[in-house]
């Protein structure tokens, strides 16, 4: 048996005894042993896991621990948690269907969101979704970073408490220095190497050393290639990671596979991939600058109108690191309020679906509810309990996206440019997260009422053509209006057109 089905086959008899993927809550491993977080402890076969061969004992802590020793614990992991993600998805349940009351609308856009998953289950949506794997769990740090920055630069304006605000500014700062290790550390852990050194070679792009350093004629500055450049440089120390553990002695491996993987990676990032992602860090900047200021209400009309269905294509997980690298170039994204006008089309086209269907009930009660969390940048439970399962409102809702977006967009074609110093949050709650280049009041100012354009259009395109007769006559159907006597039923017939 090969090394690799070795580890594998090792993987496959530790899962069922510790009670099966459901069991497992967190998987993680150290120099010698396998951490699982368990929701029942009582599943756990101890006296047949105890006899696995490749299994040198058992120690229990906070998190139960399979010591399997060195060099092997690093090959079992990926495999153990390869085989826990397959038992989950598998595992799924089956959605159901239902095309008028709100249960039914939920129900169906459940089936499409996991009809949607299916489909973008290819090679390139799912690289996009490791991609955004990567920096979804940065956006907590970046949000808080980002309102300190946004409170600090008031205080500054104002010239408020200036004793505190050199310590607002460091800690707004601080974590934006360092990013490119946190990119490089969730890199590594993502494409199956060991975080921690994914976090060290990611380390080298903001070393104020690297100045010394001089690759294609040029010394290298500090933090050269950004966020870009780390993610390169970890997934380079996860393909030299993985081709030492095929090859090393597992008796020396916790000695040279580390060694190897920094030194190889490290070099490749000072002689080649700082200086081509610091080339492709200035590109994304200037081709976003260039967009809006020649594109303007173009370039927002079709960013606002296509983010809503980007987003059930899975595309727009390939917007996260353009936006995180023009966060560190020029301190905001100037492309995220525009997208964020998607979900003012939204609100709008909910608030016109709640008055046409005055009669019912269960649909009206599912917008209230979903209408706050909305104009807070929330919009899954419309989009998926409300627009989409009824086909025509959410394509109309698209629209109102896009007359908000040429809006934002126009007004950065003229000068006034708006941004995002963090990315995540849309709707009121992206208001703390604002940034331009002209004051923080007419940023607002601009943003607010591009909501307003959308929230507008998004209304006047659902109320007036977001329903076909049929369909208004049977979504306000009586409840016991029997079924032969109503008009065929809209939402499954309109779903196939989104």
């Amino acid at each position: 048996m090969s090394e690799e089905n070795k580890h594998h086959a090792t993987a496959a008899a530790l899962l069922p005894l510790v009670g099966g993927a459901d069991n497992v809550t967190s998987v993680a491993h150290c120099m010698t042993r396998l951490r699982l977080g368990l929701r029942d402890r009582s599943l756990v076969q101890d006296d047949r896991l105890r006899a696995l061969p490749a299994v040198l004992g058992v120690v229990e802590d906070d998190t139960y621990q399979i010591v399997l020793g060195p060099g092997t614990v690093a090959r079992v992991t990926p495999e153990f948690e390869s085989l826990v993600e397959e038992e989950r998805g598998a595992a799924a349940p089956d959605p159901g269907a239902g095309p008028v009351t709100a249960e039914g609308l939920a129900a169906q856009g459940a089936a499409l969101r996991a009809e949607r998953k299916a489909r973008n289950a290819t090679p390139f949506k799912l690289f996009l979704r490791r991609i955004a794997n990567i920096f979804v769990p940065l956006i907590p740090a970046l949000i808080g970073c980002g309102i300190v920055a946004g409170l600090n630069g008031l205080l500054v304006n104002l010239h408020w408490l200036p004793g505190v605000t050199p310590a607002l500014a460091a800690i707004a700062s601080g974590f934006m220095a360092l990013i490119a290790v946190f990119v490089g550390y969730n890199t590594a852990k993502e494409f199956g190497g060991t975080p921690i050194l994914g976090g060290a070679v990611a380390s080298i792009v903001v070393y104020a050393g690297v100045a010394e350093v001089e690759a294609f004629g040029q010394h290298l500055s500090p933090g050269q290639g950004g966020v870009l450049g780390a993610l390169g440089a970890a997934w380079l120390g996860v393909y030299v990671e993985k081709w030492c553990r095929r090859r090393v002695p597992e008796s020396v491996d916790v000695l040279v596979t580390p060694t190897v993987t920094v030194l190889v990676a490290g070099l490749a990032t000072l002689f080649g991939l700082m200086f081509l992602a610091g080339e492709v860090s200035t590109w994304i900047g200037d081709a976003a600058d260039w967009l809006l200021t020649h594109g303007g209400a173009g370039a927002g009309f079709l960013l606002g109108g296509l983010f809503l269905p980007l987003v059930m294509l899975g595309l727009h997980q390939a917007l996260i690191p353009i936006h995180t690298t023009l966060i560190e170039g020029a301190g905001f994204t100037v492309l995220l309020p525009i997208l964020a006008m998607a979900g003012a089309g939204q609100v709008g086209a909910a608030i016109a679906i709640y008055l046409r269907l005055p009669r019912n009930t269960s649909i009206r009660t599912t917008v209230k509810s979903a209408l706050w969390p909305g104009f807070l940048g929330v919009g899954e439970p419309l989009i998926y309990g409300v627009s989409l399962p009824l086909g025509r409102p959410f394509i109309t809702a698209c629209a109102g996206g896009a007359f908000g977006g040429a809006f934002v967009g126009l007004l950065n074609q003229l000068g006034t440019d708006v941004g995002s110093t963090a990315i995540g949050p849309s709707g009121w709650a992206l208001f703390p997260l604002l940034d331009g280049g002209h004051g923080l009041g007419r940023t607002i100012a601009v943003y607010a009422a591009g909501l307003l354009v959308g929230y507008v259009a998004g209304f006047l395109a659902t109320y007036y053509f977001g329903f076909t007769k049929n369909m208004l006559a049977e979504l306000n159907a009586a409840p016991d209006t029997p079924a032969d006597e109503r008009p065929p039923a809209p939402a499954a017939r309109m779903t196939e057109k989104v």
